[in-house]
Parts: structure tokens; sequence; C-alpha cells
């Protein structure tokens, strides 16, 4: 079994079905609804120690397949603040969507797990400056995107969503032109709002705890975000609703590589192809997201299976 490194502590990155179930609600609570992130709650520090692992940050991004192997860990960045896909627990482990299949992209290259925190506006920065080998942080493919890293096939499929208070609800896209809004920096909600809506009113956000607090706190109208995250959000907080629950660009999320690493890229779609065959995707999203989205969204409105497009 491969162990999870983080900054120098190994945990065991596997639990009891039946525990991480229990876990992904109580972190759905934890990072999207607590007003004021918490020590057990908020994100570790971004670009902390490595661990003291043997490879140096220059070398980790451009590392193929064999290199990594050779090295006996492999490095990928997620986030720590966004559950159901990836959270930090208060026993420093990480669960959701995406850790799940890290630590099964591990299993297969048989080498072990570190994970390293990131926000989004440093997913791409951590790819370029080679903090890490893999970006596995919900990361949605865009043109812009794809000019500074390579992605490697979809693994999900995603539209934006909008959040607001039950009792001022915004329903309509066309709501969003007198509204303040909420996003997130540097997520594709952000870009889109800047390219298609420069004229909204936006005030945004460096984690998601920080937005779901503003939202709470009555410092904007809506939080305009993944509509899977949307949801999950509203079923576990009764004062909040998605009023529009799918607008924007349909999109796909993939893993992200350093710009030019082909042979981690095809490894990763190989891989991709193999876990399509188990059907690993509705395996995960049995196990980490039902319990979170009840019957509201059906495994084939967001799972993808090898690698397609």
């Amino acid at each position: 079994m491969s162990r999870i490194m983080r900054h120098g502590r190994a945990t065991n990155p596997r639990t009891a079905l039946s525990t991480r179930t229990k876990a992904v609600v109580a972190a759905m609570l934890c990072g999207l609804m607590t007003v004021g992130a918490t020590a057990g709650c908020g994100s570790p520090d971004v670009g902390g120690d490595s661990g003291g692992s043997a490879e140096t940050a220059s070398n980790v991004g451009t590392r193929t397949p064999e290199q990594i192997k050779k090295d006996g860990t492999i490095h990928i960045g997620t986030f720590a603040d966004k559950a159901p896909f990836g959270s930090l627990t208060g026993k420093n482990t990480y669960q959701g969507y995406d850790i799940t299949y890290g630590e099964r992209l591990a299993k297969d290259m048989g080498v072990k797990l570190e994970w390293v925190p990131v926000d989004a506006a440093s997913r791409v920065e951590f790819l370029k400056s080679g903090k890490v080998d893999i970006i596995l942080a919900n990361f949605t493919v865009t043109k812009d995107r794809a000019k500074k890293v390579d992605f490697a096939n979809p693994y999900m499929q995603v539209a934006f969503g909008a959040v607001s208070p039950t009792d001022h609800p915004v329903k309509k896209v066309s709501d969003l032109d007198n509204a303040k809004i909420l996003v997130v920096k540097g997520t594709s909600q952000d870009a889109w709002i800047q390219e298609h809506h420069p004229e909204w009113k936006v005030t945004k956000f460096e984690e998601y705890a920080e937005v779901t607090s503003a939202l709470a706190d009555g410092r904007g109208d809506v939080w305009i975000t993944d509509n899977t995250e949307a949801v999950a959000f509203t079923r576990q907080n009764k004062k909040f609703v998605t009023g529009i629950t799918s607008f924007g660009d349909k999109a796909t999320i993939a893993p992200a590589v350093h710009k030019g690493n082909d042979p981690l890229r095809k490894w990763i779609n190989d891989d991709l192809v193999k876990l399509g065959k188990e059907q690993f995707f509705h395996k995960n999203f049995k196990e980490t997201l039902e319990p979170v989205y009840g019957d509201t969204i059906k495994p084939d409105q967001l799972v993808i299976e090898g690698g397609r497009k």
C-alpha cells in the first residue's frame, strides 16, 4: 500500500469505506460551511517543506515516469479545502474524489505519494516551478491554461453554478448583472467572468473557506463556482440554494503536468484507459461523492471513464 507523505510525516491514506463516507460529509461541512477557518479546517501553507525527499524542486515537474519510479515518490498538488474533491482532515489526512484517484495513480506507478497543498491561483505556477509532478485539483481544461501546462485526458465534466441565500435567491443569469458576485481567484469562473462579463461587480478570494465565509457574512449576493461544488454546498447548508444549476462553458477536468512532459502525460492517459475498464471513477463517485450529492447528481452527469473526450 502506498503511503502519503506530508511535510515529512507519513500518514495512512486509506480508511475503511464507512469511515471515509462519514468523513467526506464532515469535511464538506468543515471546508465549506465554517465561517472563519479553524486550525483543523484551514489549508496548510502552500509551498512548504517537501518532507525531506531526495528530489529537488527544480527537477520534480519534468521527471518522466521512469525517473519518478527510480526516485520512489511522486509529488501531486491538490486542494486542502475543497471537499468533497480534495480536503485535509483534522488528522492531517487528505480525502475526496481527487484524492482517491491520486492514491490509485501512485499505486499503479508503484511509488509513494506526497501530497502538496495548492490553492486555485497557484496550480499553474506549481507545475511551472517544478514543485509538483501532477496537479489533481479540480483543474478545468481551458485554452489559456493549455498554453502554460499540458493536460492529460479528462476524468470529470462540469459547468458553472450560482449559490445564493435561500431568502434572496439568484435564479437567472440576468440577475447577476446587478449582484455582488463572489469567486475564488484563479478559477475558471474568474477567467470566464473577466472575458465575458467584465462589467460585473466581483470580489475575489484566495481560498474557498474565505469565499463561503463572505457569502455567509452577507458580503456578497451570490457565489459562482463549479455546479458540482455548488450543489454539494447547498445540500449541506439549507440557508443557501443553487438558484442557477448550469451556465457558462461546459468543461472537463483533467490531470495537468509540466509543459512538454509528454512521457508523464502519456502514462497518465494509458492509466486512465485501464481504470476505465474497471469503471474506477464510478466506484470513486459512489465512495466519495454520492454521500454528499445523494440522488441530486447522477454519476454519468459528472464521471468520465477511460479518458474519453
